[in-house]
């Protein structure tokens, strides 16, 4: 099985890195699967589960949001495709009982700003990116 190189990296840490069969995300065009010798790219991911396809099975990612790019490895002679995300988690380490937390206080922030209560624009845009970001990590954690 021909393989490629794959890394799974954010500012704060590298995620993963090794060798695999497939590199599957969506970015704002839709799904995509990098394959290796795939041709040079680069683009975007938006948020969702990214799965990488090794020998031992697939690995998947709860990304936030982020880019990929993809060419070759001159030094190795195989395909590298790297997924650069802002924040990203394994899903299998995913702390479901810290995401239904967080998942309903961004509830409650919101609801507060439907009654009328006093919020500003940016404590609901905020709310709304909690409760998407906890929303993601509880379907990808349930997969």
């Amino acid at each position: 099985m021909a393989t490629m190189k794959v890394e799974i990296v954010t500012p704060e840490a590298a995620l993963w890195a090794g060798e695999a069969a497939a590199l599957i995300a969506r970015s704002s065009d839709g799904e995509f699967t990098i394959l290796p010798q795939h041709t040079s790219t680069v683009g975007d991911i938006i948020p969702g589960i990214v799965r990488v396809e090794t020998s031992e099975g697939e690995i998947a990612f709860a990304v936030h949001g982020g880019y990929f790019q993809v060419g070759p490895d001159e030094a190795e002679g195989v395909t590298r495709a790297t997924v650069l995300a802002g924040v990203a988690e394994r899903t299998s380490e995913i702390d479901v009982t810290r995401a239904q937390a967080a998942k309903e206080a961004a509830e409650a922030e919101l609801a507060e700003g439907a009654r009328g209560e006093p919020s500003d624009r940016a404590t609901q845009l905020l709310a709304q990116a909690s409760l998407e970001r906890a929303e993601l990590r509880l379907r990808a954690a349930s997969k």
